[in-house]
């Protein structure tokens, strides 16, 4: 019996001491004299959690308890499930409340609404049988022939919340989220998210019905839909109806814009918009009316992007739900402090004010590098509490999802808590899941849990949903801080000692900082703490390193290290092809660079420095690319002294989703009093077709012998987005990478 599963028995055991006149033995010996009543006519929730009960009962003891409806019950020691005549406890049970309680030896297990009873019956399991589910997977039972119960139970559980999803790996086991009183959307929701393609798609309608679409810089676009349209609306209650029809028990039903801009500007819509101050109006008044066709039904959308504002006036139907996103907030602050959420707290004050029915769509994961440490841990309640405060009904807490990602498994745990009872005691939830997760190794992985987030607050480091571990390693990813948490992680590994299980848990906990550590390396190049030796060649170990990290990842569950990325065997395969390249001598290799439009700082950590620093970029824009937004990218480089040059090489991304886009002429000139300049090369390029793929397109210029000093990179950066990527509000951005000259 390991350490935590011993002070568990001694803690349930001695709350329990024999000769308490309370006190009973539902197991004895292995043997018991007690059944299982569900009511005559049980709900399926009531005879789930009587077989749950009964399964685990045997496996902790070997007693199989019969289960019986309650028309055949005779006086005789039991187990109530669910709602039977005999009862215990308060008369109404909230939501997907619970009651266990006893007296005169006997239990209780009640629940509220939905799967209340199944809840109740975890946390019997973990509370008073020293069960535990800290994970997907297999429950860890602790065996024993004698189960005794406090003869005196009464304890009444009720959630905050009506809705919480915790978005992790964990979500995908069933067990997992009834155990922790956890739910999924797609358990409750007949249609999800951004909905309105999936109502509408334009496969089917755009072409014959462009005018179901909107109205963008005058010209229809499948954007989003033209709210104002009959025939929209008309089409939408005949998908709700046979939608509705086929999913009857779906709890919510979403309509809601597509993920981007693109509001419908006809003269209906704009009119609609600006009587009640913008385009959250269209949508709400849409909703509503759909909504009233379905009395029963109950509706979500979207307040997000264009529609995060309340309407002035219109306010959501009794029937109607608003998920309101966070998404424009930095986490490393509670959401009701920082200042990069001040538009959000507004958004909760004005919507709260329309409506009772609020949930909240939040974030607790950087979504460009799910195995990146992400220290918002110490946010999670309080960010919780504030939207109880607020009287928000329901959290879709969004983390890494069905992929791995940084925490994974402690995330889930904490915040499935914090969804049931914000004001739980934080230390006691954090102490119960380090002691079950990691075992003797619990202190030092605490330990790393808080030197990572005492670092966030000590360097003022920004934590960005969109992050990158390049742009904090000046800050809590710094390699000293790296090397203090890895310690940390070492004595982790020396306490877990021969257990395969504890071990393996520190080994991918140790992912994330390995991650950290190899993103940064491709910053670094060939200088200290990069993959490249000083000469330009791969270090020896590096091939290895990558190579075990990769199995690391498909051992730990990762899918994909970014939203939509990389698998680990493509990132492999892109580690594979940086150890490939060549190193090029270039002439103007760390050159100084002078621009006349600026970069984007947030974006480029090197500076001008990209362009000359030996690295190319990778289909990541914010490794190793020069991020110049919405202007031309001008930039003249200094060799120092004339040299004879034929050859200039340089590379641009194109990253639709990001609005990142080819040059639409380059011209190369040279110099060798850096004023006077020579044409050398133009290129003019056509505007992309429609292409959501990511592609480095590498331009060449053969020059006729030249001796310069100077040389002056003009790319002109697209005036508008193309059409087929138009948002409103959004520029064409243009990454450039290293400017090689041979």
């Amino acid at each position: 019996m390991n350490s935590f599963l011993l002070m568990i028995t001694t803690l349930l055991y001695s709350a329990c001491q024999p000769g308490k006149a309370e006190d009973f033995l539902l197991v004895k010996q292995g043997q018991s004299a007690y059944v299982i009543v569900i009511p005559a006519s049980p709900t399926k929730a009531e005879t789930r959690a009587a077989g749950i009960l009964q399964d685990y009962v045997q496996r902790i003891s070997g007693a199989k308890l019969v289960v019986i409806a309650e028309s055949l019950y005779k006086d005789q020691p039991a187990v109530f499930i669910g709602n039977t005549i005999h009862t215990l406890g308060p008369e109404k049970i909230k939501n997907d409340g619970f009651f266990t309680g006893s007296k005169d030896k006997q239990l209780y297990i009640r629940g509220g609404s939905g799967q209340g009873v199944v809840y109740g019956v975890y946390h019997t399991l973990e509370t008073y049988m020293g069960c535990r589910k800290d994970t997907k997977g297999p429950a860890t039972v602790l065996t024993s022939k004698d189960i005794r119960i406090n003869g005196a139970l009464t304890d009444l559980q009720e959630p905050a919340f009506i809705y919480r999803e915790s978005y992790y790996p964990a979500s995908t086991d069933p067990e997992y989220l009834a155990w922790h009183g956890l739910q999924r959307f797609e358990d409750l929701w007949g249609v999800w998210g951004h909905s309105f393609f999936k109502i509408l798609p334009p496969t089917t309608y755009f072409k014959e019905h462009p005018e179901y679409y909107s109205l963008v810089n005058g010209k229809r676009q499948a954007l989003q839909l033209c709210l104002s349209n009959e025939n929209v609306y008309a089409l939408t209650v005949a998908w709700f109806k046979k939608a509705i029809a086929d999913n009857p028990d779906a709890m919510y039903w979403s309509i809601a814009p597509q993920d981007g801009g693109g509001a419908c500007t006809c003269d209906q819509c704009k009119k609609a918009d600006a009587e009640e101050g913008g385009p959250s109006c269209s949508l709400i008044r849409f909703v509503n009316r759909v909504a009233s066709q379905f009395p029963e039904q109950r509706f979500t959308t979207l307040a997000y992007g264009y529609t995060a504002k309340a309407p002035l006036k219109t306010k959501p139907a009794g029937n109607v739900f608003i998920m309101l996103s966070t998404i424009d907030a930095f986490r490393q602050d509670p959401l009701s402090q920082t200042p990069s959420a001040a538009g959000f707290r507004k958004n909760l004050e004005s919507w709260g004010a329309t409506t009772g029915n609020l949930f909240i769509w939040d974030y607790t994961t950087q979504f460009t590098n799910y195995l990146a440490p992400f220290p918002d841990y110490n946010n999670l309640q309080p960010n919780l509490q504030y939207f109880a405060t607020h009287h928000v009904k329901g959290v879709f807490s969004q983390g890494s999802g069905e992929t791995y990602g940084d925490m994974a498994e402690y995330n889930s745990y904490v915040q499935a808590a914090l969804l049931w009872q914000p004001n739980a005691d934080i230390k006691q939830v954090n102490s119960t899941f380090l002691k079950g997760y990691y075992g003797p190794a619990a202190p030092f992985a605490g330990q790393y849990i808080e030197a990572l987030s005492n670092a966030v607050k000590s360097t003022h480091s920004t934590l960005d949903i969109y992050g990158n571990p390049i742009f904090n390693s000046r800050d809590y990813l710094s390699p000293a801080l790296i090397d203090q948490y890895s310690t940390l992680l070492d004595k982790a590994e020396a306490a877990a000692g021969n257990n395969n299980t504890y071990l393996q848990r520190v080994y991918q906990t140790r992912l994330f900082l390995e991650y950290v550590v190899l993103q940064q390396s491709r910053f670094y190049g060939n200088e200290k703490y990069g993959y490249l030796q000083p000469d330009g060649s791969v270090h020896p170990k590096w091939p290895a390193r990558v190579k075990h990290f990769t199995e690391q990842c498909k051992a730990a569950g990762v899918q994909e290290l970014s939203e939509g990325g990389l698998s680990p065997d493509a990132y492999a395969k892109e580690w594979e092809e940086l150890f490939s390249r060549k190193w090029i001598n270039s002439l103007a290799l760390r050159a100084p660079v002078t621009l006349v439009n600026a970069y984007t700082p947030e974006y480029t950590p090197k500076k001008e420095a990209t362009l000359t620093d030996g690295l190319f970029g990778g289909n990541d824009f914010s490794y190793n690319w020069l991020f110049t937004y919405g202007k031309d990218m001008i930039a003249t480089i200094d060799m120092g002294s004339n040299k004879a040059i034929h050859q200039i090489q340089l590379n641009f991304l194109q990253d639709a989703r990001h609005y990142i886009f080819n040059p639409t002429q380059l011209l190369i000139e040279t110099s060798t009093d850096g004023v006077s300049f020579k044409f050398a090369g133009l290129k003019d390029i056509p505007v992309p077709e429609e292409d959501d793929a990511v592609h480095i397109n590498h331009y060449s210029f053969t020059l006729p012998a030249t001796s310069a000093r100077y040389i002056r990179v003009t790319a002109k950066c697209p005036a508008v987005l193309p059409e087929w990527r138009l948002v409103e509000g959004k520029k064409p951005a243009l990454c450039c990478d290293e400017v090689s000259v041979e």
